[in-house]
């Protein structure tokens, strides 16, 4: 049965806060109270950062210095494995049951444990339907390559919600012109931007997708001080606790760039905007990226959405 699109305004919401990095049980229950928070103030969407549940080890080296590997990083990673989370665990049903409490559509940051490896995911939680769906983050940047695994093109996915199609794209994978091509070419209209990035230059980033995508764009980055860490956390950034780690900077923006909330730098918060969905065939109008402003004769882009599993076991079976 086809999913009935209503095209009433609705009120969105971005959840700039921080995690409780090394109490993913803590974070999930946070998550629970924030979406619950953001549902009474009238929001059917929820947009959270980047490893909301699992933490965003900011600052940590896991002592890997080129061709070493200290044994005091192999045991951060064990804790920060330890941390990470399973798709059917306790910490996403928490979150699955607040966004299906209020009806919301919920959009969160995990670290995803999968057998030994770590993948950075972004899970989109239809509340209304109980329907989940994750995206892992196709490219971990920098030294994140050392913690977290690559995603595949099998969990590349935009979802069909009441409010609108909504995708993930996490960080700097929206740095990806090709990356952004796909999920505009699946219709995405709610994009969302889970993040750790709080440099000033992520704003006009934002405002460039929404412009490019011709959709809303809603980004959201933790607010986060180095005591928000345990004491011997490993942090290159020191050890005072007043240090801000992540200072934020989430935001609404509407498809023809205008900028409806934030970016805010202040500390933690929930931003909210209006959203109107009829605005988005007035912004296509003029540029369809994937559609009549697209040259397939000159430019086209293929998507593998296989997975693609190390080791594939056949028989008769």
């Amino acid at each position: 049965m086809a999913m009935t699109v209503r095209n009433e305004p609705f009120r969105a919401a971005v959840i700039q806060a921080s995690a409780v990095p090394t109490d993913s049980a803590a974070s999930a229950a946070k998550a629970a109270a924030l979406i619950a928070e953001a549902g009474a103030g009238g929001a059917r969407l929820a947009v959270f950062p980047e490893a909301f549940i699992g933490g965003y080890p900011k600052g940590a080296s896991f002592g890997t210095p080129v061709g070493m590997r200290k044994p005091e990083g192999r045991a951060d990673y064990a804790r920060y494995f330890d941390q990470a989370v399973t798709l059917g665990g306790p910490e996403v049903a928490a979150v699955r049951e607040a966004a299906g409490a209020t009806g919301m559509v919920v959009v969160i940051g995990i670290i995803e444990r999968a057998g030994s490896t770590l993948y950075c995911t972004a899970l989109i939680i239809d509340g209304a339907v109980g329907a989940i769906a994750h995206h892992r983050k196709l490219m971990p940047t920098g030294a994140e390559r050392l913690i977290w695994g690559f995603g595949d093109g099998s969990t590349l996915p935009v979802v069909e919600t009441a409010l609108g199609q909504v995708g993930a794209v996490i960080c700097w994978e929206n740095y990806m012109p090709m990356m952004r091509m796909a999920m505009y070419a699946q219709g995405v209209t709610l994009y969302c931007a889970p993040t750790a990035d709080d440099r000033d230059g992520w704003a006009a980033s934002m405002r460039h997708v929404a412009l490019e995508g011709r959709c809303h764009v809603l980004s959201a980055c933790q607010f986060i001080r180095r005591g928000d860490y345990p004491g011997d956390y490993d942090c290159a950034l020191g050890d005072d606790p007043d240090t801000i780690l992540l200072r934020g900077g989430s935001m609404i923006v509407g498809p023809l760039g205008e900028v409806l909330a934030g970016p805010d730098y202040a500390g933690e918060t929930i931003l909210y905007a209006d959203i109107d969905p009829g605005e988005i065939p007035r912004a296509r109008y003029d540029f369809d990226v994937a559609g009549h402003y697209a040259r397939p004769d000159v430019f086209r882009l293929e998507v593998d959405t296989r997975a693609r599993p190390p080791v594939a076991f056949r028989g008769d079976n």
